[in-house]
């Protein structure tokens, strides 16, 4: 069955849309895998306004990040009467900002929660939506994914790690796991249950932190500081 977006949402004069609920956004046009989600504000851009599937192709503005909303959710959105400006802080700002940052994280652990794939409005949250999360509390932008996230931040070495930085875990080729350095070899992170833990908590960079410190730790990366904020694309 073909759709067309004049009859399921009203023309936006910006271009663009803003969610007036939380938005779940999908990872193929069937709508059935969680690949993020919005919350309340945000805006997108429609790509096509027609599709063939239960789901229509989009783009977050403020990180660029695709994905596919149900066709059913779309009375979520309304039209933006101007379009998303992107904030810009200096690194001094930003670095002003990080116990904010902290904060949030801390927060985030103290509610109930657990690991969900896809997860950045809470109280469920992936390891990268954790952190773009509490960033975007402050106004700072990362992009969406870990390995986003390792491209966008400047690197540092162990000895340079201050509380605010980044942690990345993974494989030679990609970052898949990414935490939030507290100072004194800790971090704090959302992890599924397959690591040993099925949410938020707070382990150490070291190979005797044992249980999930120790699986972490075997797929150290490296880290990064955020000095900016995401400039979008498009």
């Amino acid at each position: 069955m073909s759709f067309n977006l004049e009859f399921l949402i009203p023309n936006s004069p910006s271009g663009e849309y803003q969610c007036i609920a939380e938005l779940n956004l999908y990872d193929s046009p069937e709508c059935t895998r969680l690949a993020t989600q919005a919350a309340i504000g945000r805006h997108l851009r429609i790509v096509s306004n027609k599709q063939q599937y239960p789901g229509m192709a989009v783009y977050l503005c403020e990180d660029d990040y695709p994905g596919w909303v149900a066709i059913a959710d779309l009375s979520l959105l309304e039209p933006a009467l101007l379009p998303y400006l992107a904030p810009s802080l200096t690194a001094d700002e930003i670095n002003k900002l990080l116990p904010q940052v902290i904060r949030f994280t801390q927060e985030a652990m103290q509610q109930t929660n657990y690991y969900l794939w896809g997860g950045t409005t809470g109280p469920n949250y992936d390891c990268s939506g954790l952190i773009q999360s509490a960033f975007v509390s402050v106004g700072i932008w990362l992009p969406r994914d870990a390995y986003q996230q390792e491209g966008f931040s400047q690197p540092v070495t162990v000895d340079e790690l201050q509380p605010g930085d980044l942690v990345f875990f993974g494989n030679p080729e990609k970052a898949t796991h990414v935490g939030l350095y507290l100072g004194n070899g800790d971090y704090i992170h959302s992890s599924g249950k397959d690591q040993g833990r099925n949410g938020i908590g707070i382990d150490q960079l070291s190979v005797q932190g044992g249980g999930v410190s120790q699986s972490y730790y075997q797929q150290l990366r490296g880290f990064g500081r955020v000095v900016k904020t995401y400039q979008p694309n498009r």
